[in-house]
């Protein structure tokens, strides 16, 4: 399994190191054979391909689907999308209760998203629930990390049906 750089542990006490290396397993494990293959034409998992854009009204954001607060939008791509305060996060949160490696979202090549809690210390709520484990996205849901609030959004609506390459949790 290759290493992502954005989710190293070195900064992290013992346990909390050992915490953040099992949601880190869980959420390099669910990536699927199909976003996998993916990955590997387009030339790896690349970090922070992430776009920050300014929001506006008439323009709709690159993509199947983002991230937006009140200030910005937040493009996601395949893979892994890193979310924290550390500078090199696809979506960098600048709140000191955020943790550096905060939470992250999964893109699926197929049709869908997950969200991943990594270990924070203050937790990740997904429309007003913290998250017990990986838990599929659908357009509209409001995700929370402290006081910073995030709405994810999709293209297409069509995020009901159930992903080919990864199981959800509910």
């Amino acid at each position: 399994m290759a290493t992502d750089p954005r989710l190293n542990s070195i900064h992290l006490t013992d346990a909390r190191r050992l915490q953040f290396r099992q949601a880190r397993d869980v959420l390099l494990q669910s990536r699927g054979q199909q976003t996998l293959c993916s990955l590997q034409e387009e030339g790896g998992d690349q970090q922070s391909r992430t776009i920050v854009e300014p929001p506006t009204a008439a323009a709709a954001p690159p993509g199947d689907y983002w991230l937006s607060n009140r200030n910005r939008v937040y493009p996601l791509k395949l893979g892994v999308n890193t979310i924290g305060r550390s500078a090199d996060n696809d979506v960098v949160v600048e709140d000191g209760c955020v943790s550096r490696r905060h939470c992250a979202i999964l893109v699926h090549v197929t049709s869908g998203c997950e969200l991943h809690d990594t270990a924070s210390k203050n937790g990740t709520l997904l429309n007003g629930v913290r998250l017990a484990g990986p838990t599929r996205l659908r357009s509209g849901d409001e995700i929370a990390m402290c006081d910073q609030q995030f709405i994810f959004q999709a293209r297409s609506d069509d995020l009901e049906r159930p992903a080919d390459d990864a199981t959800f949790a509910q």
